[in-house]
């Protein structure tokens, strides 16, 4: 007997809300579903937190559903509030045709061309006739109702600005025209859009008298409080230009122990026995469910090559000697490394540290590396006696690590 991708999902732990439960499992168990879901591109790459969407489109398109992976070209140039504080940073159309480029191609990566279609929807909202659109889609929008959604409940205090208004009405728009467009059905995105998704399922009601669904995934926080894919150093990027495929390994391996059956359930596919079996391991044992995820989650996104690769580099790091040659690396002049380097400088050069404050601060608490041996002094320099057969190793903390190698 099949199992309902709805159970999958929820066994998984994707799902938080839905507008009917009943109604989405018999309809996803019974015929191909179109759904969508939409991402702005705020930046040229996703990261580690969209995957959260991603894995659920890969289990609903391997299913037999169709997704429909929107970018917001349209929306971006409004910005959508969920979530904010503040109003965010306007960008230039060029800079947002840039970016949702970098991201439908990271997400034909995940989806590849089979059973899917991507989309853009600068192609209907930009050129829309705003008086007309008022008068054909604004008349469905109660302000009161509107005011009620969280996004904008939060800001009121602080300032909302009329063109985020906007937001919910456009994003609205966008599940009608793609229900217009391809029969789409069903809405997904993160549970801070509830509130707008739930004003694309009134719209169609009003435009086109039928009911369709929706549903939202939790917003995931690690055990200690961080919101996935955010590190203390910034976004843990997909793109390999951005985070290295041995930093991306490094981010899953080093997860809180508290984090291992959740992080598996949704970053991987691997089958739930499997998962309850690695999740159940306790101390010492416990890394190696770390390493699976760490693989797993690393070969979706950069490939099995890739992670394997990291994967060595870590081990050699930890265990001294090995393949290193995943491992982030900096290439220092010859010339420069003679005449010597501050550990401060190049600790804070690399990334390993925000700056050389914290670098200083590090030494002085005993967490500064190089070649494995604790760095004492703040005013250390790093010369042609560190260089080794793999060049030299920086490590900051226990888990953070750095090559040098030297050029002309």
């Amino acid at each position: 007997m099949t199992t309902n991708i709805f159970d999958i999902l929820q066994e998984r732990g994707f799902i938080a809300q839905t507008t009917d439960e009943a109604a989405l499992r018999r309809q996803l168990g019974q015929k191909q579903t179109t759904f969508y879901i939409g991402y702005d591109p705020t930046a040229n790459s996703l990261h580690a937190g969209s995957l959260v969407t991603i894995m659920a489109m890969l289990h609903m398109q391997r299913a037999g559903h169709r997704p429909v992976a929107l970018v917001g070209g349209g929306t971006s140039m409004i910005g959508d509030p969920s979530g904010k504080t503040e109003l965010r940073q306007m960008l230039s159309a060029e800079q947002i045709e840039a970016n949702g480029h970098g991201i439908h191609t990271q997400l034909k990566h995940y989806l590849g061309e089979e059973n899917v279609v991507y989309e853009n929807n600068a192609h209907w909202l930009l050129d829309l006739n705003y008086v007309a659109f008022l008068r054909k889609i604004g008349r469905h929008f109660s302000v009161n109702r509107m005011l009620t959604a969280e996004a904008y409940k939060q800001r009121l205090e602080r300032g909302l600005n009329f063109i985020e208004f906007n937001y919910q009405i456009l994003q609205a728009y966008d599940y009608l025209e793609l229900y217009r467009r391809y029969g789409c059905t069903l809405q997904m995105g993160g549970d801070d859009q509830w509130g707008n998704i739930l004003a694309g399922v009134d719209l169609i009601r009003r435009e086109e008298g039928i009911t369709v669904q929706a549903m939202t995934y939790p917003l995931l926080t690690t055990a200690g409080g961080a919101k996935m894919g955010k590190t203390a150093g910034g976004a843990v990027w997909l793109d390999a230009e951005k985070v290295k495929p041995y930093d991306y390994y490094q981010y899953w391996i080093n997860c809180d122990d508290r984090d291992v059956a959740k992080l598996l359930k949704i970053f991987t596919f691997l089958p739930l026995d499997k998962i309850k079996r690695l999740a159940a391991l306790q101390g010492a044992d416990l890394r190696q469910a770390k390493e699976i995820l760490a693989m797993e989650a690393t070969a979706i996104t950069h490939g099995r090559a890739a992670a394997e690769a990291a994967r060595t580099a870590a081990q050699a790091a930890f265990s001294g000697g090995g393949n290193l040659q995943a491992m982030p690396t900096t290439v220092v002049n010859a010339a420069r490394l003679a005449a010597g380097l501050g550990v401060l400088e190049i600790f804070a050069e690399v990334g390993l540290t925000k700056s050389r404050g914290e670098a200083r601060r590090m030494v002085q608490q005993g967490g500064i590396y190089v070649n494995n041996a604790r760095v004492t002094n703040v005013e250390a320099r790093i010369g042609r006696p560190d260089v080794t057969d793999d060049g030299i190793l920086l490590r900051a903390g226990k888990k953070r690590y750095h090559r040098l190698v030297v050029g002309s």
